[in-house]
């Protein structure tokens, strides 16, 4: 049997059905790859071993009865900001300490349906807001290449556990690359959604206007497959449209011949790290020598993309926080002499600096005399992103671009530097604000000043809403291609 290090999504099925290994044995598996590294990584904030290894069983017999589902067997992380019915669900912030979730969402409940095994929950930035995994309660999470460097934010503890094999594969959210940008730095598959494509019900919010449910894994086809399984409408959650899902798997092998492929050049800015723009130029060098036909084009507006993000998301990450007050759930001050004392005691110790920030600047951007100015502005200009996007569209049907202008930075590299540490977002959040969708493959390693090792790069392919389908076959026809996909770490 293969080592879950090296093992797909799809090749696990496959011996799961065939009866050469059983979900137990990959639990243990996954439960022991969690003990021996997670202390290195801090993947996991919490490893729930006795219900994993009831759900294993519960898919082994499943399996038996041929009754299993679509994902049946495959153990997985879940991201902390995802409630899980009686789980421990924190979304990586003291304020919620000791909270467990009476009821879980529709992305959950579909891969609990499938036969997926819980294995527990991963480290994110604290209510997802963070670049770099640096912003959680409890602790950074570690590149697995490079223990001293950040595995990208905020889905960092669930591109580490693909990566360093504690799972097959983990759900992730991206708000303005949150899903992508990890992938990229830690040399995975991650896949941004169309907005609405899979529900946001029962995930802890950020900024409920570019939040996106999606997930990690090692390949394209085993993207395909989760996808599947997560996408479709919900009646829980009026932001998701009644669009068909379609068949994912199907069209995944159809060649890239004849797919105009832009390549904005915007994207490629003084400042981005040589090794990055030469392992994207390369990459998208070989789906040319596929027969798809390369088109430059511009994003006039993307300089605009972070300022516009800075000024919607920490709006509504400002109205969105107003519902932790220590009352209904988390710890609560039993000092306080009055309401207000109470809130600024159980805000103040219980959300971190990063968090406190974007509180700050969402509630001054949102007050009187200052709406008009900066978030009336801001929406005005993310409606000429989108445009920028709409028109290209009517040139190519995808676009290539860097996931990040960089590899992973040492951890506290931008501490000190928040403005630096929000630029890390500036390839990413200008699909977030537009709602459409992109896929990040690996494509590359590049080795920064200073790097003691070569480091990951991705490459991410953007399309118009609801083009998942596409954007997954020509991230396929790569990964056929080459074989930056197959290179795992060695965790020191």
């Amino acid at each position: 049997m293969k080592s879950i290090v090296e093992l797909t999504v799809t090749e696990a099925l496959r011996q799961l059905k065939a009866k050469q290994i059983s979900a137990v044995e990959l639990t243990e598996e996954s439960l022991s790859a969690i003990e021996k590294s997670n202390g290195k990584l801090n993947s996991f904030l919490t490893v729930e071993k006795d219900l994993a290894l009831m759900m294993a069983a519960s898919a082994d017999a499943q399996i038996a009865s041929g009754e299993a589902g679509p994902l049946c067997g495959i153990p997985i992380g879940i991201k902390d900001c995802f409630n899980v019915e009686d789980m421990l669900s924190r979304s990586a912030s003291h304020i919620l300490e000791g909270f467990h979730s009476p009821y879980e969402g529709p992305a959950i409940e579909r891969l609990r349906a499938a036969g997926t095994v819980f294995l527990g929950k991963t480290n994110t930035d604290e209510f997802t807001c963070g670049a770099s995994t640096e912003n959680s309660a409890y602790g950074t999470t570690h590149n697995p290449w490079d223990l001293e460097r950040v595995p990208g934010g905020s889905s960092g503890g669930s591109a580490v556990a693909v990566t360093a094999g504690l799972s097959l594969f983990a759900t992730a959210t991206d708000t303005g690359g949150s899903i992508r940008q990890p992938a990229s730095f830690c040399g995975v598959v991650g896949l941004k959604n169309t907005y609405g494509r899979v529900p946001r019900f029962g995930v802890m919010p950020m900024a409920s206007s570019l939040d996106t449910v999606g997930a990690i894994s090692k390949t394209v086809e085993d993207m395909a497959l989760i996808l599947q399984v997560m996408a479709g409408a919900d009646d829980r959650d009026s932001t998701t449209p009644e669009v068909a899902v379609p068949d994912y798997s199907q069209n995944l092998k159809a060649p890239v011949r004849g797919l105009k492929i832009g390549i904005p050049k915007e994207y490629f800015i003084e400042g981005i790290e040589a090794g990055v723009e030469k392992a994207v130029r390369q990459a998208v060098e070989e789906l040319q020598n596929q027969g798809a036909e390369i088109v430059e084009i511009s994003l006039p507006h993307t300089k605009y993309a972070i300022p516009v993000y800075y000024l919607v998301a920490p709006s509504e990450i400002s109205s969105n926080m107003a519902r932790f007050d220590g009352i209904r759930y988390g710890p609560s001050s039993d000092t306080a002499e009055d309401l207000l004392d109470y809130y600024l005691e159980t805000r103040g110790t219980g959300f971190g600096p990063e968090l406190k920030r974007r509180i700050m600047i969402g509630t001054h951007v949102l007050s009187s005399g200052y709406y008009d100015a900066y978030y009336l502005k801001a929406q005005k200009v993310r409606t000429l992103i989108c445009r920028d996007f709409d028109q290209a569209f009517g040139k190519v049907d995808v676009i290539a671009a860097p996931t990040s202008p960089t590899t992973a930075f040492k951890i506290g590299e931008k501490e000190q530097d928040p403005i630096s540490m929000y630029l890390a977002d500036i390839f990413t959040a200008p699909i977030n604000l537009a709602g459409i969708p992109a896929l990040n493959v690996p494509c590359g390693f590049s080795r920064p000043e200073g790097a003691a090792v070569d480091l990951p790069v991705g490459i991410q392919f953007i399309g118009p809403r609801f083009s998942e389908d596409c954007l997954l076959q020509v991230g396929y026809a790569y990964q056929q291609a080459t074989d930056w996909h197959l290179k795992r770490p060695v965790i020191g």
